[in-house]
C-alpha cells in the first residue's frame, strides 16, 4: 500500500472511531455504502471498498472478512464528497 493510502486509511479509521457508538460486532454483518462523489467522472465502485472495509476492522467489526452482505450504490454531491455507511 502507497503511503497515500496509508494515510487515507487511517483517516478513514480514526473518522469511524468517532462515529461509532456500538461495540464491535462478531458474527456476520451487512452494509450498506454510498459513495457521493463530487463529479459525474467515471467510477467502478468495487474499487472504492478495499481501504474503508479494513479501516472498519477494531472498530466496527471484528475483521472484514465479517461483511456477508453488501450493498454499493453511487451518488454525487459536489459540496460535499463522501462515504456514507450504515450496519444494516
Amino acid at each position: 500500500m502507497t503511503g497515500q493510502g496509508k494515510a487515507i486509511k487511517q483517516s478513514y479509521h480514526w473518522e469511524a472511531k468517532s462515529q461509532w457508538r456500538g461495540e464491535v460486532l462478531g458474527g456476520d454483518v451487512a452494509l450498506s455504502v454510498t459513495f457521493y462523489f463530487g463529479t459525474r467522472r467515471k467510477a467502478d465502485l468495487d474499487n472504492f471498498n478495499k481501504l474503508w472495509a479494513d479501516a472498519l476492522t477494531g472498530v466496527v467489526y471484528e475483521d472484514d472478512s465479517q461483511i456477508a452482505e453488501l450493498l454499493l450504490k453511487r451518488a454525487y454531491d459536489p459540496k460535499a464528497p463522501r462515504i456514507e455507511i450504515t450496519v444494516l
